[in-house]
């Protein structure tokens, strides 16, 4: 058996989870590489990453290079004598450095590799309507999300969770699958199965706001999908029209009742507490939303000092 001495590289709080998993299953981490610092909110003040935080908090050996391919980096990190490198929720990373470990370089994605492959794995499989999903690790290659696979896990997706909640699940889960793949690579048991490709395979694309702007064109369900798969972040939007009035509204949680019904798709109906927005195939009780400059609230608290007209609708 080889003992491990890892490098870990990551940024967002996905990442913490399983660096702290890594540390409290006692591997050696002799370095952890994140995202250069960068201003953030209205305020522009320095924000560190999730990674950042906990490295901080845990004293541990710190690098944040801008460019992956800088020889002061480079010189950095070989001097750290890493035999294996660990990635979970980082950026693309040079030939130069995926192959500097002797070990290797491995991954954690939160998918069932090759389906989703990208940015966005968890959004992308509740916005499909996925009805499981899991995480893989695989040791990295020239290409994204491509290298040949250690292990996978399953888990199903409930018709109810949101990306949040899922999200929290599958970094358990990850949890599950680092420790295990840490376990193989120090025996020396490791047997990998190269990914196949096929025009089957499904892409999580990097969200932005128009895959993130509500088609009301679309099915219910797919709406439906659309706005739990993006909730709590970045969200899914539309636009509510009001007479004079137009506004750009974040949608967090909704639920789908099935009903025939005459109204035009997109219009709002509203009570003292409650909207609907009517649909293909009924309407979406909308639960949560936010309106612009202000806070995220739940539909009764918007209604309680804003009215709606009878012609209000989503677009």
């Amino acid at each position: 058996m080889e003992k491990l001495r890892i490098v870990f590289m990551g940024t967002p709080e996905f990442a913490v989870g399983i660096l702290d998993t890594i540390i409290k299953n006692n591997y050696e981490v002799v370095g952890v590489i994140t995202a250069a610092d960068k201003p953030a909110g209205r305020g522009q003040k320095i924000k560190y990453s999730a990674v950042k935080e906990y490295a901080l908090e845990h004293q541990l050996h710190l690098l944040q290079p801008t460019n992956l391919k800088d020889e002061e980096f480079l010189s950095e990190l070989k001097s750290l004598n890493a035999n294996l490198q660990v990635v979970v929720a980082f950026r693309m990373l040079p030939e130069v450095v995926w192959k500097l470990a002797k070990l290797g370089t491995f991954n954690l994605h939160a998918s069932l590799l090759p389906n989703y492959r990208g940015a966005a794995p968890i959004n992308w499989a509740i916005i499909n309507g996925e009805t499981k999903t899991g995480v893989t690790t695989f040791f990295i290659d020239d290409k994204i999300d491509t290298g040949a696979m250690i292990l996978s896990k399953e888990t199903p997706i409930s018709i109810s969770e949101n990306a949040g909640v899922l999200h929290d699940r599958l970094m358990d889960l990850g949890c599950e699958a680092v420790t295990e793949t840490l376990s193989l690579i120090e025996k020396g048991l490791v047997q990998t199965t190269i990914q196949e490709d096929s025009s089957e395979i499904k892409t999580a694309y990097k969200l932005n706001k128009d895959n993130c702007k509500i088609d009301f064109t679309k099915s219910g369900i797919e709406i439906y999908n659309l706005i739990r798969g993006l909730s709590p972040y970045p969200s899914a939007w539309c636009t509510i029209l009001d007479r004079d009035n137009e506004w750009s509204v974040k949608m967090y949680e909704a639920k789908l009742v099935l009903e025939n019904h005459n109204n035009a798709i997109g219009s709002i109906l509203t009570t003292k507490k409650e909207m609907k927005i009517a649909v293909q195939e009924g309407y979406l009780e909308i639960a949560s939303l936010q309106f612009p400059g202000k806070k995220r609230m739940t539909t009764a608290e918007l209604l309680n000092g804003m009215t709606l007209s009878a012609e209000a609708k989503a677009v």
